[in-house]
């Protein structure tokens, strides 16, 4: 039994239209104590025109939308009553279903319906929080393609591999009369092993690029005071957010800002210059400072001169190990010749075309990574990297000479952690995995 829920499916704004939605078992038998028309024997999706009503007071007059189960988003009897939007209609549209036996729904419910009710897999439910907060064409891009399932796709191949060779085994072991049935032998393991070894990889290669996509990356920008930090973030944001002085230590706390480079979101994080210093407020900006670029994915480190003194030294080695990008600011003071194997630019000047194209080039994307479905969710990447591990211990065991039972407990982990990824570990039934694949006992 699915208790019929109440949510306002538009943003809680003041605009034209909204959009209050129900679903459940009781959905239409609710719905219809407070609509001037008896929806309760609705047979088919089915658009109806009336008044939403609480006893003899008219609410709104609405367009409402019945959908029958299983032709509904979450697979059960659903309605969308659209009202106009007014604050005032649509929290009184809730009160008054709330009233006649609704109940107000849960963060995710709908979607976890559709999950449990087979609309949806796991991954595709995962995609619409992606595809609500994506904010480039590009992470939306990605998104969709994980809604409509063609991410979901990916797996499969890792899923019928892990599944043949389990099944394989399982069926050697319980069943060893059937002679006509392939052995399930080390080699056999070790080339199963091998080829998902090699495939989950590149699947995680692809999602970590494709994560950049989805979620953008964080650039901090870091250097001793008055080397034009603030400058270079305002320039790169194109408009004068940090304040700009010759003042040593004006920042005192992270400046943040984004901008989009390449369908990619790049959260830049202007810093406090690091230095030592006796003054409390700004020391505890430097630490917010360091703290920040040990957080970074990119650290762009500046620099106003190719001879670094020593605080420019101990910035070097502050950054030592990260993803990081040397800046010579100031080009315009610049007396002597650039460096072609270096990079120079003018926050004044607002030329800073150069580091945007280094950021790029940081990223490695490709057309590929942009076009091309990948698993971008971290929850989707760690199962990936378990399962490939899981494999990469299974091929030393074979090694080693451990007995196929323990291997074959392995390799059913592996799966079930395949199976994880699009939510279908709840329904694993080995039984029916062997007898979909041989016929045994026909």
């Amino acid at each position: 039994m699915f208790e019929t829920i109440v949510a306002l499916a538009t943003p809680p704004l003041k605009s034209a239209l909204a959009i209050v939605r129900l679903s459940g078992d009781d959905c239409f038998f609710i719905v219809s104590k407070f609509f001037s028309k008896d929806i309760t024997k609705v047979e088919k999706n089915t658009i109806f025109h009336g008044y939403i009503k609480d006893g003899e007071v008219t609410i709104d007059e609405v367009v409402l939308l019945a959908y029958k189960r299983p032709r509904s988003f979450t697979g059960e009897d659903s309605v969308e009553i659209m009202s106009h939007g007014s604050p005032l209609i649509f929290n009184r549209i809730i009160e008054v279903a709330l009233k006649n036996g609704a109940r107000m729904a849960t963060n995710g419910e709908y979607s976890s319906r559709a999950y449990l009710h087979g609309k949806l897999n796991l991954m595709q439910a995962e995609s619409i929080n992606d595809l609500i907060n994506a904010e480039t064409e590009e992470s939306k891009k990605l998104s969709l393609m994980a809604l409509e399932g063609k991410t979901s796709k990916l797996i499969e191949p890792i899923k019928k591999s892990l599944g043949d060779i389990l099944s394989l085994i399982e069926v050697n072991i319980d069943y060893p009369e059937y002679l006509d049935i392939e052995e399930a032998n080390n080699e056999k393991i070790v080339e199963i092993c091998k080829e998902n070894i090699k495939y989950i990889s590149k699947l995680i290669k692809d999602g970590l690029k494709g994560n950049i996509i989805k979620d953008g990356i964080n650039v901090a920008i870091v250097g001793k005071p008055n080397v034009g930090k603030s400058s270079i973030l305002n320039a790169l944001l194109n408009e004068n957010k940090a304040i700009v002085t010759d003042v040593k230590g004006t920042t005192r706390d992270i400046v943040e800002g984004k901008i989009n480079l390449n369908g990619v979101i790049i959260n830049l994080f202007d810093t406090a210059g690091i230095r030592e210093s006796s003054d409390q407020v700004e020391s505890i900006g430097i630490e917010k400072s360091i703290s920040k670029l040990k957080d970074s994915d990119i650290v762009l480190c500046v620099f106003d001169s190719e001879n670094l003194d020593e605080e420019d030294e101990e910035i070097v080695k502050l950054v030592k190990g990260k993803n990081r990008i040397f800046v010579y600011n100031k080009k315009d003071l610049l007396s002597q010749k650039e460096h072609k194997d270096k990079l120079y630019i003018s926050a004044l000047n607002k030329d800073v075309e150069p580091l945007k194209q280094a950021i790029i080039d940081k990223l490695n994307l490709s057309k590929e990574n942009y076009d091309n479905p990948s698993i971008a969710n971290t929850r989707e990447i760690g199962l990936l990297e378990n399962i490939k591990e899981i494999l990469e211990h299974v091929l030393i065991d074979v090694e080693t000479g451990l007995p196929i039972d323990l291997i074959n407990s392995q390799l059913k982990n592996a799966y079930l952690k395949t199976l994880s990824i699009t939510g279908e570990d709840n329904d694993f039934d080995i039984a029916k995995e062997i007898f979909s694949r041989f016929c045994v006992g026909k």
